[in-house]
């Protein structure tokens, strides 16, 4: 890793760049221990060890995992989704005490041991199960005695100083991210699996639960009595950051910014070497460009994160340095991780701010797939509708999360995908280049170059049209979906004296200030410089706005009403509505239930509802520009 950044920084000093330079942070990262390996054991009835399963790779871990010793049943809990759980408990099996055998995908890893720990489990082991991956005699699959690596934590960064950043002399509270589990999990092969799953006893899983491992037919449990013993120690670990610069010509403090993560856990050819060489593909050719006379309006900032494996620790912890700058400065985030998973399927992940953006530049690249077809004409080839084959929201684990949940700076990710099952390699030893090739049949190049002519073309327009093209009035539609699943509840509200009017009052103010907008701008004259740019500024702040200006940072980072975390989001508001019709305590884990207070809390749903209504309203009145321009029915 040393080297490497040594080399990236090499390339970047030789390119056409203004400006080049590093940030360090010292981090707390976790790693295994050598001295004292992870283990498993069978438990007799007495509670004596018995024979020592085999975790067959040392190096293979749960970063922030909890540590210490678990001891309990085993119980199989299919993905460990919550809806997998409630099933559980429905079919009689309690997870609540019990070691929880969970299968890779559907969810992350962190979820899954979140919402193991909300149903009371003692700990988690994760297999990768043949039926999740590409079967077939042509098709490459993951070795049966391969575990896969996955972090747990429940959020992004350093979880040991959430919402500040970790530069050395920073004095840091004593805190936690709320998103470090409570319970053990390490990660196993499919071939201790096996082992495992032939020893359960109960009753037999539903049909869809069944895998493809040798054991027919996958049961439940509990099985004998297990000891999970993690020893993971937490180390403070310097990370850098690199940074490349070409500064705008009419406005230089707004920044494109474009980054790709370098570091993985193993080879990493799929997760962080084919993001980076498009990076640094993407910054020679803006340089020759600029060499050539070129002059973007706005800068371009290209990155190359660092932690990335770690749950996007690089980016966030730039994120947290630098949060008052950045939601002023920061115009768009384009991120390059995920790039290229496969050739079949396109999917971008992105704030609703870029679609209408996504959809003319997918029109000017051609497909990596069909010859003369452009990739546009191949997404809507078996789907007429683009955006619901295409536009998907910004998950977790991608660095362009942090910048949209936590900073309020729109942000994508563009990945192209196999159809079907995932590329098997992920997060493991073999994902290397060799194998990244095989999977895709020899067309890794032409696939990365769509993604690179995407990017590309994705900054140009942004970093070079007057006027910023961001659709500042999607979010009204963005709403009216999300209140939509409000309605059917309206009369359960009413009758508690309660109304969502107040919601629909502020959604209609946000689309007549979005429309008056529009039009003020449609009505302009294009050459006047200051105009353009006041109109940007309202433009790019759009996001930002979305942040709830209710909750701190340091507690709940992912602010941002539609797609962060926690009680201010419209999603909680949803989830708290649906208790008026729950299916009594049975439904949640205990745990989550008293964390979460049980039912539906009249005074805890006006409070919600007063929040997010201000912070929707807060939006459009800053939408409207000027305090003398505001026209609200308030």
């Amino acid at each position: 890793m040393a080297a490497l950044v040594q080399d990236l920084r090499a390339v970047l000093l030789s390119q056409k760049l203004d400006h080049v330079w590093m940030d360090t942070h010292y981090v707390g990262l976790q790693f295994p221990d050598p001295a004292h390996p992870n283990a498993l054991h069978w438990v007799d009835a007495a509670g004596k060890h018995g024979e020592q399963l085999p975790l067959e790779d040392p190096d293979v871990y749960c970063p922030y995992s909890a540590t210490g010793n678990a001891t309990g049943e085993l119980v199989y809990a299919h993905y460990g989704r919550p809806e997998d759980l409630q099933d559980l408990r429905a079919r009689g099996v309690e997870p609540k005490g019990r070691l929880l055998l969970v299968r890779l995908g559907v969810i992350n890893f962190a979820q899954k041991v979140a919402s193991a720990q909300d149903f009371g489990a003692q700990g988690v082991l994760i297999y990768p199960d043949p039926a999740d991956f590409s079967q077939g005699p042509h098709k490459l699959s993951l070795s049966s005695h391969r575990a896969v690596y996955g972090h747990v934590h429940l959020g992004t960064g350093d979880p040991y100083t959430p919402g500040f950043p970790s530069f050395n002399q920073t004095q840091f509270p004593p805190v936690q991210s709320s998103g470090l589990p409570s319970i053990p999990a390490q990660p196993i092969s499919a071939d201790t699996a096996s082992l495992l799953l032939r020893k359960l006893e109960g009753p037999v899983a539903p049909q869809e639960w069944q895998g493809h491992l040798a054991v027919s037919p996958y049961r439940l449990g509990p099985g004998p009595g297990l000891h999970l013993g993690v020893n993971n120690h937490r180390a403070s670990t310097p990370i850098s950051n690199i940074f490349g610069c070409i500064e705008g010509r009419s406005e230089p403090d707004h920044y494109v910014v474009i980054g790709a993560q370098r570091d993985a856990w193993g080879p990493g050819a799929a997760r962080s070497a084919v993001g980076t060489a498009i990076l640094l593909e993407l910054v020679r050719t803006f340089s020759s460009m600029v060499s050539n006379g070129f002059r973007p309006r706005r800068s371009l900032l290209f990155i190359s994160w660092d932690g990335g494996d770690f749950g996007s620790v690089g980016s966030m912890e730039w994120l947290e340095g630098y949060l008052s700058v950045l939601h002023l400065k920061a115009v768009v985030y384009v991120s390059l991780d995920n790039a290229v998973l496969g050739d079949d399927k396109f999917h971008a992940k992105t704030s609703p701010l870029l679609i209408s953006l996504i959809e003319n530049i997918l029109k000017q690249v051609d497909s990596p797939n069909r010859s003369g077809q452009t990739l546009f004409e191949q997404v809507v080839f078996n789907n007429h509708s683009w955006e619901a084959e295409v536009i998907r929201p910004l998950p977790m684990d991608s660095s362009a999360y942090s910048f949209t949940a936590f900073a309020g700076v729109p942000a994508v990710e563009f990945s192209f995908m196999e159809d079907g099952p995932m590329y098997p390699f992920l997060h493991t030893k073999d994902d290397t280049y060799e194998n990244l090739h095989r999977v895709l049949r020899g067309r890794l190049p032409a696939v990365a170059q769509a993604v690179a002519q995407l990017a590309g073309q994705l900054l140009i327009r942004l970093s070079h049209d007057h006027l910023l093209p961001l659709d500042f009035g999607r979010y009204g539609d963005v709403v009216l979906r999300h209140i939509g699943s409000l309605n059917e509840f309206s009369g359960d509200l009413k009758a508690r004296g309660l109304t969502l009017q107040w919601v629909y009052s502020a959604r209609g103010d946000y689309i007549r200030a979005a429309e008056k907008l529009r039009k003020e701008i449609y009505s302009s004259e294009e050459s006047d410089e200051r105009l353009t740019r006041m109109y940007n500024v309202r433009i790019m702040r759009v996001e930002f706005y979305f942040l709830s200006q209710y909750v701190s940072a340091a507690d709940s980072p992912f602010r941002h009403i539609f797609l962060g975390r926690g009680d201010h989001t419209l999603g909680a508001l949803v989830d708290h509505v649906r208790l008026l019709r729950s299916s009594g305590p049975g439904a949640l884990g205990e745990e989550a239930q008293v964390a979460r207070g049980l039912g539906f809390q009249e005074s805890r749903f006006r409070r919600q509802l007063a929040l997010l209504t201000w912070t929707l309203q807060g939006a459009a009145n800053a939408l409207s520009g000027d305090v003398w321009n505001i026209d609200n029915n308030f």
